[in-house]
């Protein structure tokens, strides 16, 4: 990627490196970069998050789907919530409904407040709106918000597959859990947001986010996962892959979409996004600091 990265903010003269230090750079291996960039990172709350999920009736209606998920197609994605409540889930305050694509990894954030039954379904359509493929099958745990017949409705009208994790069972819903941390705690941390006005700013980074994880950030998809004791090995792909080149090289996804994708990705800038969420991310904290000592400002 960072290939990729050069030669995009050269086209756009933002990149002001001699010839010597971008060579030295493009040359550098994998783990160098990594220890080299590792104090680069914002300073988050190390601390862990809570579970607001809560048990439903209708989960006997909706079946439990444990995999394999390696022949699902794009649009088949996993759903969670992100609580964004601090030490305590007293009181109201801000979720993300985070949709990670299995086959893909595309990644679409969103941000409501509380996690009503209406509110949730006004998100996932506004997911299913950005989304660059139809979603056939939507995978969420055991969540009210999600097992609830708003949704269920819903996901047989647009003839969506409906399934549920085994409760209890985070692996069953692997590829949103891990999003939840690289995506929506790594940019926000474990702060509590119990702001409404930061419900609308938070959706603009998250659109702004988007467009930089999908189409800038690489992920590694794991191939091969064993039990050796009490501890698992793990083997990952060689090459990581954008969700972009991923969509663009599955079969399954037409012409018309891939087309559409090479358009708008042709007129992206990662600097100019990452600029962007720097922005918007000290406006959230800023707000919510206004907030939480004049609460009067904001009524």
């Amino acid at each position: 990627m960072i290939s990729e990265y050069v030669n995009v903010l050269r086209r756009d003269h933002m990149w002001i490196h001699d010839d010597e230090a971008t060579g030295k750079l493009l040359c550098m291996k994998e783990h160098t970069v990594r220890r080299r960039v590792s104090g680069f990172a914002w300073g988050h709350l190390k601390q862990k998050g809570l579970s607001s999920t809560k048990p439903s009736l209708l989960k006997a209606i909706i079946p439990i789907f444990k995999g394999p998920w390696n022949d699902k197609p794009p649009g088949y994605g996993q759903i969670d919530t992100v609580a964004h409540c601090g030490s305590t889930l007293l009181g109201d305050f801000v979720y993300t409904v985070n949709y990670t694509d299995v086959a893909t990894y595309w990644v679409i954030p969103r941000a409501q407040w509380n996690k009503g039954q209406t509110v949730t379904y006004e998100s996932m359509r506004a997911i299913q709106q950005k989304l660059p493929v139809s979603i056939r099958g939507l995978h969420p745990g055991t969540g009210s918000e999600f097992i609830n017949w708003n949704l269920k409705h819903w996901c047989d009208s647009e003839r969506i597959d409906f399934t549920r994790s085994e409760p209890g069972k985070k692996n069953d819903n692997m590829s949103v859990e891990e999003r939840n941390g690289h995506v929506v705690r790594k940019y926000l941390g474990y702060a509590r947001f119990d702001c409404p006005l930061i419900v609308s700013l938070m959706n603009e980074l998250y659109d702004v986010l988007a467009l930089y994880l999908n189409h800038f950030q690489a992920v590694r998809r794991t191939e091969t996962k064993e039990r050796v004791g009490v501890k698992y090995r793990r083997t990952y792909e060689k090459v990581p892959k954008t969700p972009y080149t991923r969509v663009l090289e599955h079969p399954a996804v037409s012409k018309a979409i891939k087309a559409s994708l090479r358009k708008e990705h042709a007129a992206l800038n990662p600097l100019t996004l990452k600029r962007k969420i720097d922005t918007l991310r000290s406006k959230i904290m800023k707000l919510q600091k206004t907030a939480t000592t004049k609460p009067e400002k904001l009524s």
